[in-house]
């Protein structure tokens, strides 16, 4: 509503009196006293607002209100920046944590200290539009970065850095694992290969012939063994996030191994010491489990001392878990190689692992068996004592009663 003091509303209002006063007089009291009233009521209505007036534009019907830029970045967890003239006009939280928060105003080239990032940004129309720029040493010297630059103006750009550490480090084991694979399974074979050939030039030879064919037993069975491990952790892989469903007791598959064990090297079997206490049965895969027992076991038998114990012991460990440990008396392992000992194809002595027999996948595989099982994995050692491995198994679930069962 016009203020009653507006210059113009109160010329408005004279005027519309004065004819009110000519009406009344022509026309009688009633009719000047009406005519008055809707005029004025006309006049103010009518009269346009002050300048000073806010004014809200009316929005389309159904379109919500225009967002800032700089809060729709704030909401993308990677970094994101917007340039402006080639400078830092905003940045959402991951990119001040990444760059620090002194880049707001700087040159987007100095906020971003990377020659390969300062070359896309100083000719942006070069390349593909919007092609991808990687980014190494960004953060960390150990960090990967893409970085994707769109224009939204012509002076205007957004800068999107997307962290690739994690791919490349994938990419990385994927590499490596089918390098070391290849060479794992390239050595036995050109053993195998080169005896062939020497067999066909001592072929009268029974002495020299025996020596290689056993030779050759011993690669070709080294390379079986290989492949099996690659199918076995293959399998292990393919089925992790499916948890194993049934109900194994542990102490009877531990005798069973065993058992096994002792019939391919009772001598060394000897050595294996039980000290298992009544746990309740674990959920598990018996297949996989056995294979578990066998791999550390066997590693303890391996590379602990002939004639000193390969203690194996069982207990329960809280109300929904037993616990799994294997120890052997021996040379221990340093303190910098354990947490690798699970990688693949890594050892800490080549020689020595070939020479026992190792494929280098056997504690990779003991791994993954336990993720599987949701349970946890610790390896302990001394240099000179001896190592210990100890498993964390969950145990089954109890059957409920059937209803109406007396218990006994």
């Amino acid at each position: 509503m016009p203020s009653l003091t507006e210059p113009r509303t109160l010329f408005a209002l004279a005027a519309i009196l004065a004819t009110a006063i000519a009406a009344w007089l022509t026309a009688g009291a009633e009719a000047g006293a009406i005519a008055l009233v809707g005029a004025a009521l006309a006049a103010l209505i009518a009269s346009p607002p002050p300048e000073d007036t806010p004014r809200i534009p009316a929005e389309p019907a159904g379109l919500p209100a225009p967002i800032d830029i700089a809060d729709a970045i704030e909401a993308v967890f990677e970094p994101m920046l917007v340039v402006d003239t080639q400078r830092v006009a905003a940045a959402n939280g991951a990119a001040r944590a990444l760059l620090g928060d002194h880049i707001l105003g700087e040159d987007v080239r100095v906020a971003i200290r990377h020659p390969a990032a300062a070359e896309r940004l100083l000719s942006p129309e070069d390349g593909a539009p919007g092609a991808p720029i990687h980014l190494v040493g960004l953060g960390t010297r150990d960090q990967r970065w893409e970085m994707r630059v769109r224009a939204l103006s012509r002076e205007t750009r957004i800068v999107h850095l997307s962290d690739r550490t994690g791919a490349h480090a994938a990419d990385r084991i994927r590499v490596d694992f089918v390098a070391n694979a290849s060479h794992e399974l390239r050595t036995p074979l050109a053993s195998i290969l080169g005896f062939i050939e020497t067999l066909e030039d001592a072929a009268d030879d029974p002495e020299t012939r025996s020596r290689f064919l056993k030779v050759m037993d011993t690669e070709a069975r080294r390379m079986q063994r290989l492949i099996d491990d690659l199918m076995s952790l293959s399998r292990i892989e393919a089925e992790k996030y499916r948890a194993p469903d049934h109900s194994i007791d542990l102490a009877r598959l531990i005798g069973e191994v065993k058992d096994e064990i002792a019939a391919l090297a009772p001598v060394r079997a000897a050595d294996i010491v039980l000290d298992i206490d009544a746990v309740p049965p674990v959920r598990g895969d018996r297949v996989q489990l056995s294979q578990l027992l066998h791999n550390i076991i066997g590693n303890a038998m391996k590379y602990g001392r002939p004639g000193h114990p390969v203690t194996v012991g069982l207990r329960g460990a809280g109300t929904a878990m037993v616990r799994l440990a294997v120890r052997d008396v021996g040379e221990g392992i340093a303190p910098e190689h354990l947490p690798r000992l699970t990688e693949r194809f890594y050892r800490v002595d080549s020689s020595r692992s070939r020479a026992a027999g190792g494929t280098g996948l056997g504690l990779a595989i003991v791994k993954h068996i336990v993720e599987r099982h949701r349970g946890r994995l610790d390896i302990a050692s001394t240099v000179g004592e001896g190592t210990t491995v100890t498993i964390l198994l969950p145990t089954a679930p109890v059957a409920d009663p059937i209803p109406g069962s007396v218990s006994s």
